[in-house]
């Protein structure tokens, strides 16, 4: 099969296309012909070294999120037959013509849906659905800050907090990213690049805030979270350090938590994905969830999707067709 390699940890430009051997599914997991492949910040990061795949898992093909069609099923995975169209949770591998997934990591493809937006779905979903509801247990009626609004947990957050009865905050780079988190269903975008949200958003107002840049933003969430508020930390790309006042967290009451979900375990996966598909699943076939495509690229121009993704220039998220 093709599959897009990372050559060596490095620039862009070391994602080269090799044939490799097509894997063979194991008897709780499926084989997929891949049709399109979502593409995350995570991919970028193991591009350059940093966020290596777990143990038994392909090193140097990344890929968290697929869509395709069956064509082989393990011994034990009952639910899927050869020719559904299923989108998957992968810890490597979606870079590919083919590739394996645990069987209880899927979903069906809703009628209707095509394999783009379908591919652009498990990673960011799971993610939001965890961090967001799981860990910062929002609530009807609370107030959320998200950090990133325009990209594709971002723009996935905005719509789930909304659906569920949330006020939405949220930071984005640029007046057309802000203007797009407000048509998407955010109360209030703020440009961070000209504004600062800690003067902008009243003080102890906000209930949730779900943040991927890490440090640099710590104290100003910290002031602006409401007692027994709660801090979601889901990357740390400015910097994963912090001075922490513990005495105003206990007088506060306030929740720091977090979580990465790749390296988790396939039981914690399993239990997620069928919360999601009780939860959330239920909007996506009733169209009122979809993912916000910036653009598609062939397989071949994977560096170029991978530089753009660096670049900061889209909005929602970034697909290869397979």
């Amino acid at each position: 099969m093709n599959a897009i390699v990372i050559s060596a940890p490095g620039p862009a430009s070391n994602l080269v296309l090799q044939q490799c051997p097509t894997p063979v599914p194991k008897r709780h997991e499926v084989l997929i012909e891949v049709r399109a492949a979502g593409i995350n910040r995570p991919d970028v990061f193991q591009r350059k070294g940093n966020y290596p795949a777990p143990q038994g898992v392909v090193q140097d093909i990344p890929g968290l999120e697929v869509a395709g069609t069956v064509v082989a099923c393990g011994s034990e995975a009952h639910r899927w037959q050869p020719g559904d169209r299923i989108c998957a949770l992968l810890a490597g591998g979606g870079y590919a013509e083919y590739v394996t997934a645990d069987a209880s990591h899927c979903l069906p493809v809703p009628d209707g849906m095509d394999f783009r937006e379908a591919a652009c779905l498990p990673e960011t979903v799971f993610t939001v659905w965890h961090n967001l509801f799981q860990l910062g247990k929002l609530q009807r009626g609370e107030t959320v800050l998200i950090h990133g609004g325009s990209g594709g947990i971002g723009t996935t957050a905005i719509q789930l907090a909304r659906h569920f009865g949330a006020q939405v905050y949220t930071t984005a780079g640029s007046p057309g990213k802000c203007e797009f988190c407000v048509e998407l269903g955010a109360t209030k975008a703020i440009n961070y690049k000209e504004e600062d949200f800690g003067e902008l958003l009243p003080a102890r107002s906000v209930d949730v805030i779900l943040d991927s840049i890490g440090g640099p933003y710590f104290e100003r969430n910290m002031a602006l979270l409401a007692d027994d508020g709660r801090l979601v930390f889901i990357n740390a790309m400015e910097g994963r350090q912090a001075a922490l006042d513990v005495l105003a967290i206990m007088q506060r009451r306030l929740t720091l938590t977090g979580s990465t979900l790749r390296s988790r375990a396939s039981d914690f996966k399993s239990a997620l994905r069928e919360s999601v598909e009780q939860q959330v699943w239920p909007l996506v076939e009733a169209g009122r969830l979809r993912p916000l495509i910036h653009e598609a690229f062939p397989l071949t121009q994977a560096s170029l999707a991978h530089e753009r993704m660096e670049s900061g220039e889209f909005i929602g998220k970034l697909v290869l067709d397979i």
